[in-house]
């Protein structure tokens, strides 16, 4: 049955509960980690805290909010009432306790708004796990993130993921008793951005932390026995302190130890207070050639024990990535495998990427696929257009 024959019919049964409970909304925040992309989002903090990383385009202009514990709760209570509502819209459409095939059916309804379509996205992917927004819910004050955590835990106890971000300098000043009480009320991982663990990039960068901050933090967060993953951004140095960058954050996250390593590598677009640097000349951004010789040298330097994710859109080859150190060399094979093609191959691979044809290097193989880009190569070309400024322009449709 259509949705919307079924949203009418029941709107005329005589129980109007379930329009009711659909019609609550809760507040949503702008960002989440892509490892996230199906968690519930509860919205903890307003903006960021710090809010002066020359890379970041988000909450620029906005004032950080630590939002009331109450104001938390009733989100909560709302999340809990548009899922009840879904699966009551379930019985009554005859689907019994088969839930998720109702939430499937609501996620892109646009009538039902942005948090029935949350609600449902979460519910119809199995609504295990939830993720705390927005940059750095650490900030909050422990006795009250408890409060939250333990709330959210006891309301929806099919979760069994709950994260967060949070800064390395903020869980450096955390007590380890803190931590670990934050761990036991039932958070299980921070996503902290450590970006790099070069200490002159890191002033340039003004991310407010230093190497050491990042270590402390980090080392704290997983003596707590919180999972952690640390994100790093291939290019962010620019041409004059790639190699530092590299080597610097390998040894940091070597210190560190976390479980997680997560490349996002950098895009640089008017939004960024970055930008006004690249523009004057200040800073040059590596090609994406170069990025992938960084990536190799940061790969090379890793000593740990953990998983390397690269699950982000602006990453070029997103095969790189697995259980560290075993897959160390498959990840370095990959990286030579993409340098050691023709300088057309390579050209050939950005463009499929970032076109949307091109998962992986074995794209290539694919003649239709191959051959489409060619000709749009070509194209470009002829009327003069120049084709690495178009990588930069579908890049720029990522973020």
């Amino acid at each position: 049955m259509p949705v919307s024959l079924l949203h009418d019919k029941i709107r005329k049964m005589p129980n109007h509960s379930v329009t009711e409970k659909l019609s609550h909304t809760f507040e949503l925040g702008p960002i989440r980690p892509p490892s996230e992309a199906y968690s519930l989002l509860i919205r903890a903090t307003r903006n960021c805290p710090w809010n002066r990383c020359q890379f970041c385009p988000v909450y620029k202009g906005s004032k950080f909010e630590l939002r009331a514990v109450g104001e938390i709760i009733r989100d909560i209570e709302v999340v809990k009432a548009i899922s009840e509502g879904i699966k009551e819209m379930a019985w009554k459409a005859g689907y019994g306790d088969r839930a998720r095939e109702m939430a499937a059916m609501l996620c892109n309804q646009a009538q039902y708004g942005p948090c029935v379509g949350h609600v449902a996205q979460w519910l119809a992917t199995g609504g295990k796990t939830a993720f705390l927004q927005d940059s750095n819910t650490l900030i909050m004050r422990t006795p009250e993130l408890i409060q939250v955590i333990t709330l959210l835990r006891k309301t929806f106890p099919s979760l069994n993921r709950v994260t967060t971000y949070g800064r390395s300098h903020t869980a450096a000043r955390k007590s380890l008793a803190e931590l670990k009480d934050i761990k036991e009320a039932g958070l299980d991982r921070i996503h902290i951005g450590l970006e790099t663990g070069y200490d002159p990039l890191l002033a340039y960068m003004e991310k407010g932390c230093t190497a050491e901050n990042h270590i402390e933090g980090g080392k704290k967060v997983k003596e707590a026995g919180v999972s952690l993953c640390e994100y790093v951004m291939p290019g962010l140095g620019g041409k004059k302190m790639s190699q530092e960058h590299a080597r610097e954050t390998a040894r940091v996250l070597n210190e560190i130890a976390p479980d997680y390593i997560r490349l996002r590598s950098l895009h640089i677009s008017p939004t960024m207070p970055l930008w006004a640097k690249l523009q004057d000349g200040d800073f040059e951004l590596q090609t994406e050639d170069e990025v992938v010789r960084e990536i190799a040298v940061f790969i090379e330097n890793l000593r740990v024990t953990g998983y390397l994710k690269s699950d982000h859109i602006l990453n070029l080859l997103m095969e790189v990535e697995g259980k560290m150190p075993e897959d160390k060399e498959k990840c370095l094979n990959i990286i030579d495998r993409y340098l050691s093609l023709p300088d057309e191959e390579r050209l050939n691979f950005k463009v499929g990427r970032r076109a949307g044809l091109y998962d992986g290097l074995g794209d290539l193989s694919d003649s239709y696929k191959h051959d489409r880009i060619d000709q749009a190569i070509k194209h470009l070309k002829a009327q003069g257009s120049d084709v690495e400024e178009e990588i930069l322009r579908l890049k720029n449709s990522f973020i």
